[in-house]
């Protein structure tokens, strides 16, 4: 028996194609090409797809600028996404939710974990969510809703928690009257936690992955609007966050459609001819054309 081998491809599951783009842009303008050319600025799901990216780069090809061998990535500082510890909709009329009295300038996101708020003399400030401040509860009744002072420092998430366990949650200030109630309360220059706080690092393309690669001590805010991330291929891919305006490369991804197919995989296949009796391998095929049919001789 004569026998070949060779290779087959074969589907395994769908997945993103990385795309390295060695020009110089800033994250917004990364994020217009992606878009324009494949799908978005990178996504990254997991260690796998750092060590794809790791693997892809061709350091070589990146320019020689300070801060060199960093590629943007999908990933940003989302400084907008600010919403209420009570996100029982029914509770908010209108745009209550979005009512604010933030102070001059604020939220700045001066220094990094700046995604909770605390109140001063009834204005708001954005506010690393470890300090340790008194906190305001909210407390609803039937119709009744009321404020209640904790008179005991504790972090945001520790006094989430309080008011979650003893009353409703932490005070969600829905108009000017409300604001000037909890101000009352306050004894004078006391600072108190707010119900308010903020989604922080999401993905372009909504992505829900919880993964993350962060360099030592990042993110660190270092700049001030560090709100965009590049990862640093001379340290492995290691992420940090910087300021959007850099000009740097980057990475875009595109979406593998059912039609392309997906990732593929390599499979061993067996191909083989058989002799037969009379010592050959193939055989004339004779036309019957009165009847139109095939017939094999054996």
């Amino acid at each position: 028996m004569s026998v070949t081998t060779g290779l087959c491809a074969v589907s395994s599951h769908a997945g993103r194609q990385y795309h390295f783009v060695y020009e110089l842009k800033n994250w917004t303008e990364a994020r217009s090409y992606c878009r324009e050319k494949y799908t978005d600025l990178a996504t990254i799901d997991n260690m796998e797809d750092m060590n794809t990216l790791n693997s892809m780069v061709d350091l070589s090809k990146m320019a020689d600028i300070e801060y060199k061998h960093r590629a943007w990535i999908g990933l940003y500082d989302d400084v907008d996404s600010w919403r209420w510890s009570l996100s029982n909709r029914t509770f908010y009329t209108g745009s209550q939710a979005e009512f604010r009295k933030w102070q001059t300038k604020e939220p700045n996101n001066q220094h990094s974990g700046e995604h909770c708020t605390e109140m001063y003399s009834g204005l708001w400030n954005d506010i690393n969510c470890e300090a340790r401040l008194m906190a305001v509860c909210l407390n609803i009744t039937g119709s009744d809703v009321t404020f209640v002072l904790i008179n005991k420092t504790m972090t945001w998430t520790e006094a989430q928690k309080h008011c979650r366990t003893n009353y409703t949650d932490l005070a969600s200030v829905r108009n000017m009257t409300e604001n000037e109630m909890v101000k009352q309360l306050v004894p004078a220059g006391q600072t108190v936690w707010i119900g308010l706080y903020r989604d922080s690092w999401k993905w372009l393309d909504g992505s829900n992955s919880s993964f993350r690669y962060w360099h030592d001590v990042e993110p660190n805010n270092r700049g001030l609007n560090e709100t965009c991330v590049a990862a640093d291929f001379s340290h492995s891919g290691q992420w940090e966050d910087w300021n959007c305006d850099f000009k740097r490369e980057f990475v875009c991804y595109s979406a593998q459609t059912e039609a392309e197919g997906p990732r593929r995989e390599s499979r061993r296949c067996q191909l083989s001819w058989r002799k037969q009796a009379d010592g050959k391998v193939f055989h004339k095929v004779e036309k019957k054309t009165e009847k139109k049919t095939k017939k094999t001789e054996l």
